[in-house]
């Protein structure tokens, strides 16, 4: 089993921004922050209303692709030999339908796992067509005990974006390669998603208000396709993408140590 570091990782995710920050900020804007601010435009809420135009479902469907793409390719970028920026977002586009393949597959295994527990909140009582639970003794066990199969699960499948990238895997080979990497530093890896979603959630509530105060403040109203809708969805595409690009970059050195002897350079500028 191989060692794991999150610390190591961590310093050499801040050495690989300092060196290579235009290359990883170019992959982010181009595929995550441009994206996200689009749709940001059109569905301000970010929930598409059902009833609404079959576009606005489309567009949104192709920022989520873009935005899988553009971590692949940040991984990429990350982990090293040299590579421009199109070459890595044309890996990135290349490998993105078997990543998706593969977090389909997830999912679905997922919505198997959970049939016994609504069996038993059926048993308990509880209407499978209902949308709020009674907050019953046994039923709380039964919903803590699938949240934990969902994070024991999701922490396991850690590395299936690295996987995807790094390696000519197809879908069943990346869970599978997850899982046996992830096997044995479960906590550490929990430890560090719990950290990192914190910070990035707190820090995406305070840019999203604060812009939107300003937005509302000498725009008007956030609706779709208005000039403060804009200014929004930009402030909010740019945070995202910093986020998205540091915890890229973090997963692909988590990666390297967890998948033992292999090149940990620090990508160049790939002119």
């Amino acid at each position: 089993m191989a060692g794991l570091s999150i610390s190591k990782a961590w310093d050499e995710t801040r050495a690989i921004l300092a060196h290579d920050g235009r290359l990883i900020a170019s992959v982010a804007l181009a595929l995550i922050a441009l994206p996200t601010a689009l749709a940001g435009l059109i569905d301000p809420t970010g929930m598409a209303d059902s009833a609404g135009p079959l576009w606005i479902d489309f567009i949104v469907l192709i920022t989520s692709l873009a935005a899988l793409a553009g971590q692949l390719a940040l991984i990429r970028l990350a982990l090293g030999p040299s590579i421009t920026v199109g070459a890595a977002i044309a890996h990135g586009l290349r490998r993105m339908p078997i990543y998706l393949l593969s977090a389909i597959l997830i999912v679905l295994a997922l919505m198997v796992l959970a049939i016994p527990f609504a069996l038993a909140l059926s048993l308990l009582g509880v209407p499978l067509e209902s949308k709020t639970v009674p907050a019953t003794p046994g039923v709380i066990v039964v919903l803590l005990l699938f949240v934990a199969l969902v994070l024991y699960i999701g922490v396991r499948m850690l590395m299936s974006a690295p996987v995807a990238s790094a390696e000519d895997a197809g879908p069943i080979a990346i869970i599978r390669r997850s899982w046996a990497m992830t096997s044995g530093h479960w906590w550490q890896l929990f430890g560090f998603l719990i950290l990192f979603f914190i910070g990035a959630i707190v820090t995406l509530l305070a840019v999203s208000a604060a812009a939107g105060a300003i937005a509302a403040l000498f725009l008007g109203p956030i609706e779709p396709m208005s000039a403060s809708a804009l200014l929004v969805a930009l402030v909010e595409a740019l945070a995202n993408a910093a986020i998205t690009g540091l915890f890229a970059v973090m997963l692909a050195r988590i990666y390297v140590q967890l998948a033992g002897p292999v090149q940990a350079s620090v990508p160049n500028s790939g002119t």
